[in-house]
């Protein structure tokens, strides 16, 4: 009697057991396999290279998930990178100048980190030359975080989860190594490649766009517009540094603040046009708050500054042309990539 109530619980456990891998054990499974992807570069795309000592892993993207979305990186703990770099709206955000610690006003526009990983460089001004660098700079920065990455490793190495994943991830304890290395770890997997024109130009979708925004990506690619010689390529941008005729006078002394060369002042790098539908207001100050004001301000050929780039020359679209080259610039919003849940 006791051996057959013991095999009767056994198998109740068993089923139990059953039961528990097959609800976790599948959500842990289909988890890890999502992540995983993250890695696979978009069709149209090349692949996404990690440097050496800090290949991608699940560990090291969770660490950096985690540290992304974690005011201890500020010195009054208000604000994290997820402040100002929102996953909906392509990890940019939605003002003019996102405020800093205590308040503080913010300097310049919050850009977009879709397709970060492919930048050749950082910053506006294109002055830092990996993301591990880059990510220092906002912490750092009076108007940001204003903290330092030291005090930020010893509050980290308090905590024994943080102590637990660092040592998973990189086989140390937190310190600033680990900080900066899993923050671009996880920030190099914002790969965005399945907008409605990739769709339609690297997947076989032809019907993925219409008419109007047909006619508006042959505009956009036009030796007329010559738009692509700045906004060409994959992630339609040309990396380059250059003055776009936003203004006759600049507060903001771009690439000169790196060089000290006057032929570098008022420059700054030509942004991926990748979810612009989504990262408003534009330039570096959050000057346009509507594309549609981007446009004119191109179709004018901007304003005169001795460093405008000689590209830069008006277009004289007509109003329908400017309708047609806005519905394009649509297509290149990728609602898979600002809906995807591994960023939340």
């Amino acid at each position: 009697m006791n051996n057959r109530k013991h095999k009767v619980n056994t198998m109740r456990l068993l089923a139990a057991s059953m039961v528990v891998f097959i609800v976790y054990g599948f959500r842990i499974f289909s988890d890890t396999k999502s992540v995983d992807a993250l890695i696979k570069h978009p069709l149209g795309f090349p692949p996404m290279e990690f440097p050496t000592g800090n290949e991608f892993s699940r560990a090291r993207w969770e660490l950096g998930k985690k540290l992304f979305n974690d005011s201890i990186l500020s010195i009054d703990k208000t604000i994290s990178c997820g402040s100002c770099h929102y996953p909906h709206l392509a990890f940019s955000d939605s003002v003019a100048l996102s405020p800093g610690v205590f308040k503080r006003a913010g300097v310049r526009n919050a850009p977009s980190l879709a397709n970060i990983g492919y930048h050749p460089y950082f910053l506006r001004e294109g002055s830092v030359p990996t993301i591990e660098m880059q990510v220092l700079v906002p912490i750092q920065e009076h108007n940001e975080f204003n903290h330092n990455i030291v005090d930020i490793a010893r509050e980290l190495d308090k905590d024994s989860i943080y102590v637990k994943m660092s040592l998973e991830a990189y086989n140390r304890r937190p310190d600033p190594f680990v900080i900066s290395r899993a923050l671009a770890n996880y920030e190099r997997t914002f790969m965005s490649g399945n907008s409605r024109y990739d769709q339609y130009t690297f997947q076989g979708k032809k019907k993925a766009l219409n008419p109007t925004e047909k006619k508006g990506m042959k505009l956009f690619f036009s030796e007329r517009l010559k738009c692509v010689n700045c906004h060409g390529g994959f992630n339609f941008t040309n990396y380059a540094i250059e003055n776009n005729g936003l203004s006759e006078k600049y507060e903001d002394p771009g690439r000169f603040r790196l060089t000290l060369d006057s032929i570098d002042y008022a420059k700054f790098k030509v942004p991926s046009l990748r979810n612009v539908e989504l990262t408003a207001p534009y330039m570096h100050k959050g000057q346009f708050a509507t594309l549609e004001e981007v446009i004119e301000h191109y179709n004018k050929g901007g304003k005169n500054h001795p460093q405008k780039s000689e590209l830069i020359q008006p277009l004289n679209l007509t109003e329908k042309e400017k309708s047609e080259l806005l519905a394009f610039l649509k297509t290149l919003t990728d609602y898979d990539f600002v809906t995807n849940k591994n960023w939340r």
